[in-house]
């Protein structure tokens, strides 16, 4: 099965807390633009932060980065289907990527939210080669980490320019 295969994702994988999370707190399971709903709960997530100093949202985004490694491939070999589409904890981590150094202002928190589902919808180059190329829990991660430094590439230039 490839990646967009829609089966129907038992909605008692949320007892897990491993597959609750990379299912993006059950926003995964929405039948309709599952990744969009998983990328406004990192949009809520990111307002419940409180302002931290750059070290620590690094911190927190790396740590993200790195256990979505394992949640993501975890609930892929448990789904039986590569980067499943209610899989959402990548988006969740594009998002705070998107947004590292960012001003807290709805501007900035809509703009990366456009900016980064662009570039995950449309996936350009090198981010295409990410998504086809790699497999298991780094290769649903890395395409969405991409698009992220991509979206934050944009917006770090535009607040530069401003």
């Amino acid at each position: 099965m490839d990646k967009h295969t829609k089966t129907q994702v038992p909605v008692k994988l949320l007892l897990n807390p491993i597959h609750c999370l990379s299912l993006g707190f059950g926003s995964g399971l929405t039948p309709k633009m599952p990744g969009t709903i998983g990328t406004l709960v990192g949009v809520i997530l990111f307002l419940l932060l409180p302002v931290l100093d750059w070290k620590i949202y690094l911190g927190i985004t790396l740590v993200g980065f790195v256990a979505g490694i394992f949640f993501c491939g975890y609930t892929a070999k448990a789904l039986n289907v590569h980067d499943h589409p209610a899989i959402v904890w990548d988006e969740i981590v594009g998002y705070f990527i998107t947004m590292f150094m960012v001003p807290k202002s709805w501007v900035w928190f809509l703009t990366g939210f456009i900016l980064f589902r662009i570039f995950d919808i449309f996936k350009p180059w090198p981010i295409s080669i990410a998504d086809k190329q790699l497999k298991g829990g780094l290769g649903i991660m890395l395409d969405d980490v991409i698009a992220g430094v991509f979206a934050l590439i944009i917006i770090q230039i535009t607040l530069y320019l401003l």
